[in-house]
Formats: C-alpha cells, sequence, structure tokens
C-alpha cells in the first residue's frame, strides 16, 4: 500500500514562509513604493495601474510632499505607507487601475483578506468569453495579465528564502508514519488486511521495506524479531485487527506531490522510499511553471473547448500539464497499486479539480485524509477543507466513505515561533 500526499501552500505557510497571495501583493505594493521614490517621471505605469503627479507638483512630491503632508519623516514612511498614501490621497497624484484582473485581486483581499488568483482568472475568462458584449477588455489581455503575473510571482518566490530551514520533526513522523486501519475506508478493509497479510508471509519484503526507510543493522534485526514474534501471536489469534503487527505497516512508497512552486518538499524526500513530484513545476525555471484553472467538470469549461479562438485554452491546467512528463509520472504511481492521500495546506480547490477528482476517485484510493489548521482562537478549518473535498467528488456515496471524519484528523503541526 502506498501513500500520495498533496502538498499546498499551507505547508510552505506551516514552516514559517511568507508565500501566500497576500504576501505577493504586499510585496508587489513595496516595490511600486521603491520605484516611486526614484522616480524621474511625473508618470509611472504598469500593466495594471499608474501614477501620476498632479500638475501643480514637482518630482519631489514622489518622496517628499506626502511624508510632510502627514507629518511624518522620511524614514518613518515606508514603501507600502508611501504607496497607501499616493492611492488614497489625490491631492499630490492620481491613481488608477488600468486591469480589471488586478481589480479583482485586489477587492478580494480587501474584503475577505485572501484571494485566489487562479479562480479570479477563470472567472474573468468565462465571462469574456460567454458575455463578451458586457466585457471591456478581451481574452488575450486576461492572459497578458496573468502572464505577467506569473513572472511577478516567479520573482517573489524567488527571493523567498527557505535554505536554511530544517525539516519539521512532527510533520516528517506524520510523512513516513504507520498506516492507521481506521483511516481506511470500509469498502477498502480487505486491502488493507490483505497488505498486512503479505508483509507476514514475506520476511524478506518486510526486511526490503525497512531498509528504504534507513532501518539497517541493529534496529532492522530488532523489527526482524518482531515480526517472527507477531507471526506466532497471529496463529494463536483469529482476528488480525488485535494484533500489534498493525502499528509496523508502513506505506511501500511515498508520493510527495507538491503544488508549490518553492522546493521546500525536498527537503523531505531524503529517503529511497520517497518520490518528489513538482506538479507545477519549480524555480528552477520560470518557463515550466504551470498557472492558470483546472476544472473539466465545470460545465461552463464546455462553453470554452467551443470556440475555435486558443487563448480561451492557453492557461487551461490540464493542457499545460502535457508540457512535462509530472502529470503522467503522477497517473504511474497511482495505477502502481492502492493508495492513501494526505493533505498538508492544499486548500482542495476547485482550479485543481481535474487532478483531484482523477486522484480522489480512482479505484486504487483507500481513504482521504486531511491535515488541517488550527486558529489561534481554538476553531480549525477541517469542515472547509472537507467542503472543498467534496466539490472534486462526482460519487458522494464515495466522498462520504473515503474521507477520514475529523477524531482521526490532527492538525497540521506549525514551526514554532
Amino acid at each position: 500500500m502506498n501513500r500520495v500526499i498533496l502538498i499546498g501552500n499551507g505547508f510552505d505557510l506551516a514552516h514559517g514562509l511568507k508565500t501566500s497571495y497576500e504576501d505577493f501583493i504586499n510585496w508587489y505594493w513595496e516595490q511600486w513604493g521603491k520605484k516611486l521614490r526614484s522616480s524621474s517621471n511625473k508618470i509611472e505605469t504598469d500593466p495594471f495601474c499608474s501614477f501620476v503627479l498632479k500638475e501643480d507638483v514637482g518630482l519631489g512630491g514622489w518622496y517628499l510632499v506626502w511624508p510632510y503632508y502627514y507629518k511624518c519623516s522620511l524614514k518613518s514612511c515606508t514603501d507600502r505607507e508611501l504607496i497607501d498614501l499616493a492611492i488614497n490621497d489625490n491631492q499630490v497624484c492620481e491613481y488608477s487601475v488600468t486591469s480589471v484582473f488586478f481589480s479583482k485581486i485586489c477587492n478580494a483581499i480587501n474584503s475577505k483578506g485572501w484571494v485566489d488568483i487562479e479562480k479570479e482568472y477563470y472567472d474573468l475568462l468565462l465571462e469574456v468569453v460567454l458575455r463578451p458584449e458586457n466585457c471591456n477588455f478581451t481574452v488575450q489581455e486576461l492572459n497578458n495579465h496573468l502572464n505577467y503575473i506569473q513572472k511577478l510571482l516567479f520573482k517573489y518566490l524567488s527571493m523567498v528564502s527557505y535554505k536554511d530551514i530544517t525539516c519539521n520533526s512532527e510533520i516528517q513522523k506524520i510523512i513516513v508514519g504507520k498506516i492507521n486501519k481506521d483511516d481506511i475506508s470500509i469498502s477498502n478493509q480487505h486491502v488493507f488486511n490483505d497488505y498486512v497479510a503479505y508483509l507476514i508471509q514475506h520476511d524478506d519484503a518486510y526486511a526490503q521495506l525497512l531498509y528504504r526507510y534507513g532501518i539497517d543493522g541493529a534496529n532492522r534485526h530488532f523489527m526482524t524479531e518482531d515480526i517472527k514474534r507477531l507471526k506466532k501471536q497471529i496463529a494463536e489469534s483469529s482476528e488480525i485487527e488485535e494484533i500489534y503487527l498493525r502499528d509496523l505497516i508502513i506505506p511501500e512508497n511515498i508520493l510527495l506531490l507538491n503544488f508549490n512552486y518553492t522546493e521546500l518538499a525536498d527537503k523531505y524526500g531524503q529517503l529511497n522510499s520517497i518520490t518528489i513530484n513538482h506538479i507545477h513545476g519549480d524555480l528552477s525555471q520560470s518557463n515550466n511553471i504551470i498557472f492558470g484553472y483546472g476544472d473539466e467538470l465545470d460545465e461552463d469549461y464546455k462553453d470554452l473547448l467551443k470556440q475555435s479562438d486558443n487563448e480561451c485554452l492557453r492557461n487551461i491546467k490540464s493542457i499545460k500539464y502535457l508540457e512535462s512528463s509530472n502529470y503522467r509520472n503522477m497517473l504511474k504511481f497511482i495505477e502502481s497499486g492502492p493508495y492513501q492521500i494526505y493533505i498538508m495546506g492544499h486548500s482542495c480547490g476547485k482550479s485543481d479539480r481535474t487532478m483531484l477528482n482523477t486522484l480522489f476517485e480512482h479505484k486504487h484510493c483507500v481513504s482521504i485524509k486531511p491535515y488541517y489548521y488550527r486558529k489561534s482562537d481554538g476553531s480549525d478549518n477541517y469542515i472547509e477543507i472537507v467542503q472543498s473535498i467534496c466539490r472534486n467528488f462526482t460519487d458522494m456515496k464515495l466522498m462520504r466513505d473515503r474521507i477520514v471524519n475529523k477524531t482521526l484528523c490532527e492538525p497540521l503541526p506549525q514551526i514554532s515561533k
């Protein structure tokens, strides 16, 4: 039996990395602040917005007028504060948004405190394709703006340092930990029992499995002696479930399916039993990044396929997956045998619905276990994750059988502050 671990942005955040979209947008505004401080032009623009000094304001307005006006020193006015002043005070300059896409991103952050950039993109894509008469932008403009966001995101994430971060020992234990029989769906209990029986009957196979986890020498001998002792117990018992052996059951192979662009997950892939798949690309090459939307189950997706303009499909993930072997390698893994799914920091949103549906409803999937986030007030997002998981199913009976209930789940360990 194998294990697939879905690694999303919450995994990086749990290690203290500032990799949320909100962090990224804050960085974007800070770069604007630096740009205005050193500007020698009355007009500054990028694909998303523009700042224009008033006619009666000199170039010094970019870095002197606002701090003076608000009675704060230049040093105490941060780049982000400078931008806030520029946006909210039209006595010095005029600020305007030139991108509908960027406007939606900012509105989402202001109203909800977070944003799903890929979903905002898809919503606008459907709007301009299905109701173009109501839009003042084109599909090509929307795609160009997504491409600009992608380039900025690549630059930002490349600056986020994770080299000195060490593996969280609690997360590491979960990744390579034993398979709990109670986690397995009712319809697949026999799969677990067959796996236990196989390991009991094949000493060499179990010894090789332990070796792949780095257990050898004296430790390996001890584990082998445990197996022999337990075999004797099993001979005297009619119920495998009663035997301590299940506490020694570990997955044969582990796939870290990394949806992040950072390589933090690689730090956990040092054992022979673990494979890393950067399904959306990584920061080693900007042109291998997959950034867009992937929901073939959406009814409106069929309308996109009917369009003759290929721009409509330029950023659809299920098509971009064909540019590398990552998706195919994932399929090989899940076709190789039964697997359980652990979710670590992935929201399971609809932007990855095509892939998640393939993973969740596959005949070899035996369970889906979310590791939720516990908030400072004691509440958690287990239900929110489960609600998102549900949207990736077409068979609700199957969903109820495979999702591990909350009493058997736990929070994703967070790095100590």
